[in-house]
């Protein structure tokens, strides 16, 4: 495997390993504050999987930028494409918007969602005030797929 491929692979591998980790972080925050709500009071489940779940999202946005990165590579299929080291130093500075947006925005959304939990436990109707300032942190997610999409887009192989 030529060394500009493996290069590149690594950048898919970053995206997905920070956006994982960001969520895990994230999603592990949001669900301890839920277990102690629902130990009191177990209708809330319902309401608080949303607060727990939405941090999971960074970890989707690296896998899809690593797909990206497998399709663009051409290892879905017939023989890679063969990449100098350049190309494949942009491709894997093109995963790195993706992949530290996602570390720092899945930890920050968890510990909002968090708090929104113990908001939620206490005004059960206002669950989607603490979803839109979770949503907020979650643009930033966002902006980062976006520019990776765009950057490994611009990159001719």
């Amino acid at each position: 495997m030529a060394i500009g491929l493996t290069i590149a692979l690594l950048g898919g591998a970053i995206a997905v390993i920070l956006g994982g980790i960001g969520s895990a972080i994230g999603v592990g925050l949001a669900g301890q504050a839920s277990s102690g709500v629902m130990s009191e009071d177990p209708e809330k489940f319902g309401s608080l999987l949303l607060l727990v779940a939405l941090p999971g999202t960074q970890g989707i946005y690296g896998f899809l930028s690593a797909f990206l990165v497998i399709l663009k590579v051409g290892l879905t299929g017939g023989s890679p494409v063969v990449l100098n080291l350049y190309q494949g130093w942009q491709i894997l500075i093109a995963c790195l918007p993706v992949g530290l947006t996602g570390l720092v925005s899945g930890i920050h959304q968890g510990k909002v969602c968090a708090s929104g939990v113990f908001m939620v436990a206490k005004q059960p109707k206002d669950l989607m005030k603490p979803v839109i300032m979770a949503a907020l942190v979650e643009t930033y997610a966002v902006l980062g797929l976006l520019i990776t999409i765009l950057l490994l887009n611009g990159i001719k192989l």
